[in-house]
């Protein structure tokens, strides 16, 4: 079986004390009831959370839907995003099974990079490290006033903006996470061609701004 893997990198550094965490918690649960509803997300996406603070930790390893077990994101410290982005390469090489002149490997990795502030870390060095790996498509998602919109479009091109980091917005960005893992899903196991970019994703909801690079 080709997997879709799914890498949520999900800041909870001091700043994300409140109602900021709890609405991630609560946006994680549904995101997962709504895949496990869905036959295709079910039978090829796995899930895993690389959570960052002062450092970066990979609460859940790459996992299926019916066995993934929500981690207690706990917010504290700092924001080690460009730790969380080298984890996150380590851990693409050694869970994600390349294609051999045997079988298929899995599809390319779809991440999901959340973050309300800036990276207090080597950042350029976790950015060499994700462009060194093999990925599908990044989506990097500046939540509130204070997150770095300019500092994430260094990791992708593919970058969206909340306006605030409540609990309507909040959960608005993870159900449209959720649609667009199941669009993908739904792709690779009808044989078309997997997501590329984000225009092949669901349009999003309108607390979710796109960020346009060519007036950067």
């Amino acid at each position: 079986m080709r997997r879709l893997p799914v890498y949520l990198l999900l800041d909870t550094s001091g700043s994300m004390y409140g109602e900021p965490i709890e609405s991630v918690k609560n946006g994680l649960e549904t995101l997962l009831t709504s895949l496990r509803q869905d036959p295709y997300a079910l039978e090829t996406a796995f899930l895993s959370i690389i959570e960052f603070n002062t450092k970066a930790v990979q609460s859940v390893p790459l996992t299926d839907l019916m066995s993934f077990q929500s981690p207690d994101l706990t917010p504290s410290g700092t924001t080690s995003l460009g730790a969380a982005l080298t984890l996150l390469a380590s851990k693409v090489n050694e869970e994600v099974k390349t294609t051999t002149l045997d079988e298929k490997g899995d599809w390319r990795p779809l991440v999901f990079v959340f973050s309300d502030g800036g990276a207090t870390d080597d950042f350029q060095k976790g950015i060499d490290d994700l462009k060194a790996t093999k990925m599908g498509i990044v989506v990097a998602c500046a939540a509130g006033h204070h997150a770095k919109i300019d500092e994430l479009t260094k990791i992708t091109e593919n970058v969206v903006h909340l306006e605030n980091a409540d609990s309507k917005t909040i959960s608005a960005f993870f159900e449209w996470v959720s649609a667009s893992i199941s669009t993908n899903s739904q792709k690779v196991e009808n044989g078309e061609s997997e997501v590329s970019q984000l225009s092949d994703l669901p349009p999003p909801p309108p607390e979710i701004n796109l960020v346009d690079l060519t007036k950067k």
